[in-house]
């Protein structure tokens, strides 16, 4: 439970860490015990700058930083403020166990050699814990018992969400931040996470700070809204009238037309030089199995060309998997029933061949950018359908690049180095790359992750224009069904698998 209001947990008085980026001025800010905070901001305004900078990541140039932690006895900043990232589905701190989601056959193949992977139990060790309380509270309140059995890279969203939380909470930090805690998540493992984290306000000694992109529902527990913008920094009471409101946002009608105008522009001088079938795409009586655990079972879909498709289901339903098959991106993908373009899958056709026609962006290829490379060059990358550029970039090619970052009104990112973008900003960059070749079929698997409400509204309106062409065809996956653009003609909802 938290503690009273009798003691300033941090201030930051007049600070200015020593950083490439900066605020328009010093940093002055205090968060009393027994308050919880919800952070927001445009992308690239500098959330996680302000998260590191409370967590004493920098040297600072000026100001100081004062600390109580009380009732915690260790005064470390390390030991009391622990912080903890969502990009997708899995944190970034998981990134071998996200990988083996794909290769989750190897669970019986490699028990049945005697190789054990590790289950909650063996990674989740309450045997130590000083903290019973928290303890009881973790199994009274987080189901955390039900997971113990579990192998880790079995685990849903959901429950990998909670398993992560759980582990960070058992360090039994005095401040926890955590940022995009719903992200990837369907309705119900986010009212699953909410609870959670309601949990922790209540019946912990451990105030929250969350850092999101996309306000959440649920405020309950949370008393103070901080919202960073044009390089300030804002504290008002979550109730407050004045207190920003990130979701009721409209693009301008001079917005608008702008992005109408250059996105004419790509349409006048797209080649016509490509003759599609009528169906788009074909998966007949798909299976795909991973172990005794079944994803899909006989799955039939058929896209005619010129229709746009939401692809809906609850997390682990399989809709990242029927992603992966169409582009050839899943080990199994070779061994289903697949005609794409005309061609049935394995009848000679390389797998360039399945990915000129395609525009594609999903938390697979987020992930698969790690490199400073600069923003171009990823754009460039999408022309080629590589990860990462291994040519020279023809003037053609810059034109069109410029001319993508113009409709996305984002050319102010042109030149810089990607790994130093926002999660929100990169993310506009990799759905760039998967328009920048205006292609035949667009495949976006939660493209809007990360991206604040003002991205979110400009993405939606160049899917508009692109859906308004002819024959162009769409799929789109998304939790959130506001997220869905109005030209959306059919929809297939998976069903999960138990």
């Amino acid at each position: 439970m938290t503690a009273g209001t009798d003691h300033i947990l941090f201030e930051l008085e007049n600070v200015l860490p020593k950083s490439s980026y900066q605020f328009a001025e010093p940093i002055s800010l205090k968060m009393y015990s027994g308050e919880n905070w919800i952070i927001c901001g445009d992308n690239g305004s500098g959330k996680t700058f302000l998260v590191k900078t409370i967590m004493s990541s920098y040297i600072l140039s000026q100001g100081k930083i004062n600390y109580d932690f009380r009732p915690n006895t260790s005064k470390r900043v390390s030991d009391n403020i622990l912080y903890l990232t969502f990009h997708d589905q899995y944190s970034s701190q998981a990134g071998s166990l996200y990988q083996l989601r794909w290769n989750q056959g190897l669970l019986g193949e490699l028990e049945s050699e005697g190789v054990g992977l590790p289950k909650v139990k063996d990674v989740l060790d309450t045997t130590n814990i000083q903290h019973h309380d928290i303890l009881q509270i973790m199994e009274e309140k987080f189901n955390i018992n039900d997971l113990m059995e579990k192998h880790i890279i079995s685990l849903s969203s959901g429950e990998f969400r909670r398993f992560q939380i759980a582990q960070i909470i058992l360090k039994n930090p005095r401040l926890l931040i955590i940022e995009n805690p719903y992200i990837g998540l369907d309705e119900e493992n986010r009212t699953l996470v909410a609870d959670f984290i309601q949990a922790i306000i209540h019946d912990l000694p451990i105030q929250v700070i969350l850092t999101v992109s996309r306000m959440p529902k649920d405020t309950q527990g949370f008393t103070h809204i901080i919202h960073v913008r044009n390089g300030l920094i804002e504290k008002k009471t979550l109730n407050s009238p004045t207190a920003p409101d990130q979701e009721k946002q409209e693009l301008t009608d001079t917005q608008r037309r702008d992005m109408a105008t250059d996105f004419q522009n790509i349409v006048a001088h797209d080649k016509k030089d490509r003759v599609l079938p009528e169906t788009i795409l074909k998966l007949n009586k798909v299976t795909i199995s991973y172990g005794t655990r079944t994803i899909l079972k006989d799955l039939d879909w058929e896209v005619k060309k010129g229709e746009k498709w939401s692809l809906q289901g609850k997390n682990g339903a399989g809709k990242s998997t029927v992603l992966s098959i169409i582009c050839a991106d899943n080990p199994q993908s070779y061994r289903c029933d697949v005609t794409l373009f005309g061609h049935r899958r394995g009848s000679g056709e390389s797998i360039w061949d399945i990915k000129k026609h395609i525009g594609f962006v999903s938390p697979e290829i987020f992930r698969s950018y790690r490199k400073p490379l600069p923003v171009e060059n990823i754009i460039a990358s999408g022309l080629y359908d590589t990860i990462g550029l291994y040519r020279k970039t023809q003037e053609e090619d810059i034109a069109k690049i410029d001319t993508w970052l113009k409709i996305f009104q984002i050319e102010s990112l042109r030149g810089r180095n990607y790994l130093n973008l926002s999660d929100g900003e990169q993310r506009l960059i990799l759905l760039v790359r998967a328009f920048v070749k205006n292609p035949a079929l667009l495949i976006l698997d939660e493209p809007f992750h990360g991206m604040d409400a003002t991205n979110r509204l400009k993405a939606k309106e160049i899917i508009e224009l692109y859906c308004k062409q002819p024959d162009k065809t769409l799929i789109i996956v998304s939790h959130y069904t506001e997220d869905f653009p109005s030209c959306i003609t059919n929809n297939l909802t998976l069903i999960k698998n138990n």
